[in-house]
Parts: structure tokens; C-alpha cells; sequence
């Protein structure tokens, strides 16, 4: 197990985890004496990041049902990730991760939605900042959340601009630039029937196992296929205002989502359909157009890419790791496991509860640990102060659905699914990917299963103590007691 962790995490993780009360010091300290690489070599970074858009709904990946012509351009161009998560199934810490490179857990308030990023940790745009490249962000940057309350006097994500088009302009010529683009697509509320209304074809639709095959839950996904649609025709926009600049190939860009789709059991969820992203990156001049990469990979690992991209050294604090090897057509070893997390989405449960949870997930299993199976996953049953009923799920059709059912007694397949998405989960749980792609049959505790499931726990434990995960040795709910800047004060 020690050699498992050892090619898991590398020297940097190692050396910041008992250095706890230092990581106000490290990524400035890091920053400090960083050498910069040849102004001519550094290239331009752009990110483009959906809300709420799950693996595997693009073209490129097969989905038959979903019309993603500029992502796909982007991935024959580039390199296309096909085993992509966000490091946690929520908008603001999963975001607050993308961008220092940290697992949730590390980032106290940032672990939570609505919460804050305290500006101890260092977010990629402040460093590439220091080193030259002019910064910014359209739409949606880190957040929602109160960055103020950080101690930050403005976005992580960087100043804000109106757009991208009014970034370059004001950009000095020859400045190596790096910039934020933040869609609120396909997050909802959608408009009913609108997926239909652009031409979208119901019977294409791949109805998920965890959702009842409905004519409802169809047209609830055609609306959702409707805005990645949008999502992409901005692509196409970003692509053209780059061209028309003559920095198209002088520039990296990522494209990816910051958790999956607001669909019960998804979004807020630790299975595939909430953590799993799609993710391509183009780097003209490094990356080879066509390649395709099944190495797990987490939205961690973009912070430090970036960085060494731009001839910088990650902070050590930072526990993704660079995927310029990747990118580079070169093996990487210790990417056997990908970890994922959340503490408390909405405020949705009596006492303003989290409901904490760690995952690990290697391309055989995905292994759950539940650490308070007593509270509703979903939040509670009934309206506590934020969203409502069942408050961790997004309203919309396919909601509704499941909870007139429940409301109803209605039985039989229905029953399931309104179980799969609002009912109490064991302490443990185990999926096997092969025969269950959906994660829809628990496996814990089969004495066939016994092997894998303690391999999986133990590598768990072993990467929640190396990176200095309070509930490996202090499991006393803080993120619990922490404001929610969603509401007004109680």
C-alpha cells in the first residue's frame, strides 16, 4: 500500500502535509523564486468551463442525442480526456480545487457551496499574474460564494471583464494573457420544451439507469442537451475572437464543466454521473492533434499543468499533478486511483448539516465511504431554509417526477428510483464499473467483493491521512458551522 500511495502522490504533496499551519507561506513562498520562461515560449491559456455538463454528452463521445461541433473540433485539434472528474460535484469547491490545485478538503470554507476561499491558498491566476501574464474572467468565475469574506478583493478567478472580446482589446501587445470563461450553461432552470423546439430527437435520447425511461425525463435531457448546445456555439465564438486576434495557436485551451448534470442522483452525487466531466485540451505545438487519453485524471491536476506550461514550479501545497506528460503523448505512472469529495452542497438539512462524503475510483471500482449515514443524502424531506424538499437535487421535471411519486405511494419501478435518489446510503458503498457502468447495485459486503472493497478502503484512508484530511484524524463536522453566504442570516 505504501508503494500504491508513493506513485499516487509525489514529493511536493508529501512535503506540505505536515506542514499545516504553513500554508498561508508556501504558494507565495513557492511563487517567490520561480524563474519564468522565455517570454516568446510562454503560450496563452484560456479556460472554458460549463456548469453542470456530464461525461459523456458530446459528440465525440458517442452521445447521438447532443450536437457539440466546436467541442469536438477542439479534441480532433488537441487531446481528448475520456476519464476526467471534477474533484467534488459541487459548483464552488469544485472550482475553488480547479483552481488551486487542492483537494477540497484543504481549502476550509472553500469546501463548501456558497461558502468562501480564504486567501491563503493560491489560485493559478494570482501566479501567472506575478509572472507577467495579464488575467481575467467573463461569466461565471469561482463562486457562488462570498470571496470578500476570504479576505480576497475580488474573484480567484481574476478581475472581471464583460468579455473575452473586451479582454483582448484591452490586452498590451506582445503580454502573454491567461483568461477565465464562465458559462451558467447548462445549469438550470431550462425552458420547457426548448431541446424539442432546436430540433432534438427524443428516441436518441440515452436515458441513464438511475432515471425512469420517460417521456417527461426524455424531454428534461433534450432541454439539457439544448444548453451544452449553447455551451458550445460560445466555444465556436471563443475559437473565432482568438483567430481574428492571431492567437489561436499561440494558445492553450481547456475545455471542461466543474461537476455533472442536475439530474437526481448527479449532480451533488459521488457517482460518475455527478463527478465525471467531459475534458480536451489543445496545445498547439506540444500536443499531438488526434490523441485520446484514458489515464484517470482529476480537475486538480489543471492548476499545476497550467503552471509548468507557463515555465512555472506548482506550489508544493498543491496535490493534483501536471498532465504535460499526458499532453506530451508520455506515460504517467500513479494513475491507478482518482479521488473525489463533498461536504455540504445547499443548506438542506436541519442544523445547517453537510453530508459528508469520499470517494475513490479506479477503472474497475468506484468505492464510497459515507461518513454520517444517518442524514439524508439528499437533503431533508422536508423544506428546511434553502432550495426545498430534497434540496441537494435541482428542481426541474425530472425531479418533480420522482417526488409526485413518492408523495403518491406509487410502487413498483418508480419506487427505485425515487430510492436511488433521495433514500438513506449505508455507510459503504461499492460499484462494479464492468457490470454495473450506471452504479446502481450496492456490492459492499459480498464475500465475493471482499478483496477489492478493503484494497479500496485502505487506499482511501491512506490518501485522506497524506493529505491532510481532517476527518482522517479529526472528524468533528466543521464544515458544518461554517456561513452559508446563500441566504439571509437566520
Amino acid at each position: 500500500m505504501t508503494r500504491i500511495m508513493a506513485r499516487r502522490l509525489n514529493a511536493r504533496t508529501s512535503a506540505a502535509l505536515s506542514l499545516f499551519a504553513l500554508w498561508a507561506a508556501l504558494p507565495q513562498l513557492a511563487a517567490a523564486d520561480q524563474p519564468r520562461a522565455p517570454a516568446a515560449r510562454r503560450p496563452n491559456i484560456v479556460l472554458a468551463i460549463a456548469d453542470d455538463w456530464s461525461f459523456p454528452h458530446a459528440g465525440v463521445y458517442g452521445d447521438p442525442a447532443v450536437r457539440t461541433p466546436n467541442f469536438d473540433r477542439l479534441s480532433r485539434e488537441g487531446v481528448l480526456f475520456t476519464r476526467a472528474f471534477a474533484a467534488a460535484p459541487s459548483c464552488t469547491p469544485s472550482r475553488a480545487a480547479l483552481l488551486t490545485g487542492q483537494a477540497p478538503h484543504r481549502l476550509q470554507e472553500g469546501g463548501n457551496l456558497w461558502g468562501t476561499l480564504p486567501r491563503a491558498h493560491a489560485v493559478y491566476p494570482d501566479l501567472l499574474e506575478q509572472h507577467g501574464y495579464m488575467v481575467g474572467f467573463s461569466g461565471k468565475g469561482w463562486g457562488p460564494g462570498r470571496f470578500e469574506a476570504g479576505g480576497r478583493e475580488r474573484n480567484p478567478a481574476g478581475p472581471s471583464f464583460k468579455s473575452f472580446d473586451e479582454f483582448l482589446q484591452r490586452r498590451p501587445a506582445g503580454t502573454p494573457f491567461c483568461f477565465w470563461i464562465g458559462s451558467t450553461d447548462p445549469h438550470r432552470p431550462y425552458d420547457l420544451g426548448s431541446g424539442a423546439k432546436a430540433g432534438g430527437v427524443a428516441g436518441d435520447v440515452r436515458v441513464p439507469g438511475f432515471l425512469p425511461d420517460t417521456a417527461v425525463v426524455r424531454g428534461d435531457l433534450l432541454d439539457y442537451y439544448d444548453e451544452v448546445q449553447r455551451f458550445d456555439r460560445d466555444l465556436g465564438a471563443l475559437v473565432s475572437a482568438l483567430e481574428r486576434a492571431g492567437e489561436l495557436d499561440h494558445t492553450i485551451i481547456v475545455v471542461t464543466s466543474d461537476n455533472g448534470m442536475p439530474f437526481p442522483r448527479a449532480k451533488a452525487n459521488l457517482y460518475d454521473a455527478g463527478v465525471r466531466v467531459p475534458l480536451a485540451v489543445r496545445w498547439p505545438g506540444v500536443s499531438r492533434a488526434g490523441t485520446t487519453v484514458d489515464a484517470l485524471v482529476s480537475l486538480t491536476d489543471l492548476a499545476p499543468t497550467l503552471l509548468e506550461a507557463a515555465g512555472l514550479r506548482p506550489p508544493a501545497a498543491m496535490t493534483g499533478r501536471s498532465l504535460v506528460p499526458l499532453l506530451k503523448q508520455t506515460r504517467q505512472a500513479g494513475r491507478d486511483y482518482v479521488f473525489v469529495e463533498r461536504e455540504r452542497h445547499a443548506n438542506v438539512r436541519r442544523g445547517d448539516l453537510s453530508y459528508p462524503v469520499r470517494a475513490i475510483r479506479s477503472n474497475e471500482f468506484l468505492y464510497i465511504r459515507n461518513f454520517r449515514p444517518d442524514r439524508w443524502p439528499a437533503g431533508d424531506p422536508e423544506l428546511y431554509l434553502a432550495v426545498g424538499p430534497f434540496g441537494d437535487i435541482d428542481g426541474g421535471p425530472s425531479k418533480s417526477l420522482l417526488l409526485d411519486a413518492r408523495s403518491n405511494g406509487t410502487g413498483g419501478a418508480m419506487a427505485t428510483f425515487v430510492d436511488l435518489a433521495t433514500s438513506k446510503r449505508p455507510a459503504e458503498e461499492l460499484y462494479d464499473l464492468g457490470r454495473d457502468p450506471d452504479q446502481l447495485t450496492n456490492v459492499a459486503g459480498r464475500p465475493q467483493y471482499r478483496a477489492a472493497q478493503e484494497r479500496l478502503r485502505k487506499a482511501l484512508a491512506g490518501w485522506m491521512r497524506e493529505t491532510a484530511d481532517p476527518r482522517a484524524t479529526t472528524d468533528d463536522d466543521r464544515w458544518d458551522r461554517f456561513p452559508y453566504y446563500g441566504q439571509p442570516e437566520k
